[in-house]
């Protein structure tokens, strides 16, 4: 019988021979991630009368949401690093390295063919190294620390492809958000997203990371990119060569196959207050913006800050833009190679490896009747602050090109300039 990536991996994680979707399995994951929302798995797990956690090799802890912490997040943080020393876990990274998901890549602790579980949604994020990033809420991962076994049902299998030559200003954030304007945020419910296709075979390791981190504002279980030489140079630079990559077999069965040939494409843009919102950018282009948001798990990399610096160079912003490196790696990176510098000089703030203002607990907030711009995933009523707000969600070079004039640009005005 023939089977999906995802089926392959949930076979060689639970013993069975053959799945088909439906099926429910009993699994061992690879690694098990969680970060702020520590203390309450450790509240959880303490009350299933867990007394040591199943491998404390397998579990990695980083905090990133609440980083720096207001004093009402201290003792939770300090409450999981507690934990961490009692029970000698090998990988409690605290508030000193930057957003978790990819902190997760930079260390290695992801590879092909794994299956990695996470209590935080965006962790599909780890599909885009062709293993199967699974989200989870914080009671079934202190049930996985206690005894090393999560049941999940085999998802069906969406297989996506993308096709046509991308024209220079569209990237890969414009992409996902195209697809999700052409099935919306419940059109991958409970199903894995192949993403395949010429397009997808040329691009970069981030902007895959890009795709595969906002598969879940698609409502997908996952999303995965096959292994490529893209793949096995990337791992070739953050972790050894023991891993079994893993691909659809050729008469695969797909719940759905979506072809999409983006190379008339224009920049996309999701407008308030939903990811699926999204409009081509000259329908919205002019709109007003009071801030705006360069980072997160999903465009906080070193090609995003490089994009920006590109486009900010030699100019100044007429708004406020807060940047938020995705680790202190990419941040010390940039500080090197002169782009921090680039964007300072342009009038940008820079601030601290985190999640910084993404989910509305921790930095430049949004206020009552302003807009928004943000590189990030969601923007549902009051996720960046005020809930009588507008967010809107764009490609790194929209979000450059819109502090520039103050309201929404299209980014190839200065990408082609």
């Amino acid at each position: 019988m023939s089977h999906t990536i995802i089926e392959k991996i949930l076979m060689n994680k639970s013993g069975q021979k053959n799945l088909k979707p439906g099926d429910f399995v009993i699994v061992e994951p690879d690694r098990v991630m969680s970060h702020d929302n520590t203390y309450a798995i450790v509240k959880q797990f303490k009350e299933m009368n867990g007394q040591k956690v199943w491998n404390k090799e397998k579990i990695v802890i980083i905090y990133d949401h609440c980083v720096p912490p207001k004093p009402k997040h201290v003792i939770n943080h300090q409450v999981g690093e507690k934990f961490a020393k009692e029970q000698s876990l090998l990988f409690f990274f605290g508030s000193s390295e930057g957003v978790c998901h990819q902190v997760m890549i930079e260390k290695g602790f992801v590879k092909p063919g794994e299956l990695i579980i996470g209590a935080d949604s965006h962790s599909t994020l780890y599909g885009a190294l062709n293993s199967a990033g699974i989200p989870i809420n914080r009671t079934e991962m202190a049930y996985l620390w206690k005894t090393g076994k999560l049941w999940l049902q085999v998802p069906e299998t969406i297989k996506v492809e993308f096709t046509g030559k991308q024209q220079q200003g569209i990237y890969s954030k414009d992409l996902l958000l195209y697809l999700l304007s052409q099935i919306k945020s419940d059109g991958a419910n409970y199903k894995s997203i192949e993403f395949t296709g010429e397009t997808i075979r040329n691009l970069s390791m981030s902007e895959r990371l890009t795709m595969t981190n906002m598969a879940v504002e698609l409502g997908a279980k996952c999303g995965i990119m096959p292994y490529d030489y893209t793949t096995e140079s990337y791992l070739n630079k953050v972790s050894n060569g023991n891993y079994k990559p893993v691909q659809s077999d050729p008469d695969a069965i797909y719940a759905q196959i979506i072809s999409l040939d983006i190379s008339k494409l224009e920049p996309q843009i999701a407008c308030p207050h939903n990811p699926d919102n999204v409009k081509n950018i000259s329908e919205v282009t002019g709109t007003k913006i009071d801030k705006a948001y360069l980072g997160s798990c999903t465009n906080g990399r070193l090609a995003d800050l490089e994009i920006v610096a590109k486009i900010l160079e030699g100019k100044e912003v007429k708004i406020e833009l807060n940047v938020y490196p995705a680790s202190y790696e990419i941040m010390e990176d940039a500080e090197n190679l002169g782009i921090l510098e680039i964007l300072r000089t342009a009038g940008a703030n820079i601030r601290t490896a985190s999640c910084g203002p993404c989910f509305g607990e921790i930095g430049e907030t949004i206020n009552d009747g302003e807009n928004y711009i943000s590189s990030s995933n969601r923007n549902f009523k009051g996720r960046m602050g005020s809930p009588n707000a507008g967010i809107y969600l764009a490609s790194p070079a929209t979000v450059a090109a819109s502090c520039l004039e103050g309201k929404i640009t299209d980014p190839r005005r200065y990408v082609l300039s």
